[in-house]
């Protein structure tokens, strides 16, 4: 008897040790909860260069926990259709924005968890959305994030620096069509003199299956006016030349002697005029030439940019191997 009931405490014994080892491997196979909210979709008109109007969609995702900041991808769903996917910043947001085509749309983000860091995946809340009159562009550029600004206007003092972000939003009609990836090119025009725009990347690429805005970083360059000074005596090349003495100074003593003679002489009369004007005009052409005029007087200082208010077109350019597909947006630059 005794035999029997010992033999039920080991087990009992082992049971609850088991159990004891597995609630930490439990625990950790859960995973830590998370929730995706999707903020209400605003939808914008844009007007293109081809005079058609666009509507863009412009949403945030975000994802929460109670055991720290979730990391990982959101992909983004229209009913069945998967639009598009993107990493969550450090702050666990994404931020959206489509073409999408006309007609009723249910959005909903998909948080696909992270194992790592024991973070479970969730889904959001549909958020509903309608598209009419949608335009027939292949895509939208537009122009956000200007900085510094006053009143709309990127406004910036010769020297400064200002920046920007460019968004390449394909249409999903366009992307349907897609079976490679299609390369979009950014570049501007009507800056002033004296200014340049810098696209980083300078060209952007829409993928078949991504149908969200891709950006480019956009810096914009004015210049000061030039203040740096060489004085004369400092540059290369003013110093006494040995060369230009050996040519100078048996010159100088040829033309004494031929003046000497030439009172005995008439031949020696006229060599010596012509020696004479010879030398003149071989002063007068070093004296005119570029690099004697730089070594003597120094560059031109570079102007600054000027002032006035300036509209920059930006302009997003595609080829598909046949046609250019081309579509414009403008923003205005104001320099004080």
């Amino acid at each position: 008897m005794r035999g029997i009931v010992r033999r039920g405490l080991r087990l009992e014994l082992v049971a609850g040790l088991g159990i004891a080892l597995a609630m930490p491997a439990l625990a950790a196979a859960a995973g830590v909860a998370t929730t995706t909210t999707l903020t209400a979709p605003q939808t914008t008109q844009i007007t293109q260069s081809d005079a058609q109007t666009c509507s863009l969609t412009s949403f945030s995702v975000s994802v929460t926990s109670t055991a720290g900041v979730p990391a990982g991808t959101v992909n983004i769903e229209d009913g069945t259709v998967s639009l598009a996917s993107a990493d969550l910043n450090s702050t666990g947001q994404a931020s959206f924005q489509f073409a999408l085509k006309d007609g009723a749309h249910s959005l909903s983000a998909v948080y696909a968890g992270n194992a790592s860091l024991n973070f479970n995946g969730s889904p959001s809340a549909p958020a509903s959305v309608t598209i009419s009159n949608q335009c027939d562009s292949e895509f939208v550029v537009t122009v956000s994030n200007l900085s510094p600004t006053t009143s709309n206007t990127l406004t910036l003092t010769p020297g400064q620096a200002g920046t920007g972000t460019i968004s390449v939003t394909p249409l999903q009609e366009f992307v349907s069509t897609l079976t490679t990836p299609a390369f979009v090119t950014i570049s501007c025009s009507g800056l002033p003199d004296q200014a340049s725009c810098i696209y980083t990347p300078e060209s952007v690429e829409i993928l078949p299956d991504q149908n969200a805005a891709v950006t480019s970083s956009m810096v914009l360059q004015t210049y000061a006016q030039s203040t740096t000074s060489v004085s004369p005596a400092s540059r290369p090349g003013n110093g006494s030349s040995p060369i230009a003495w050996a040519f100078l100074l048996p010159g100088a003593l040829g033309l004494g002697g031929l003046a000497w003679g030439a009172r005995r002489r008439r031949w020696l009369s006229r060599l010596s005029l012509v020696a004479l004007v010879s030398l003149v005009t071989l002063l007068g052409t070093t004296g005119c030439n570029p690099r004697y005029n730089y070594e003597h007087h120094g560059p031109v200082s570079n102007p600054p940019t000027p002032a006035g208010t300036y509209t920059v077109t930006v302009t997003a350019q595609s080829n598909n191997g046949v046609t250019a597909i081309t579509q414009n947006t403008t923003f205005v630059l104001t320099v004080n």
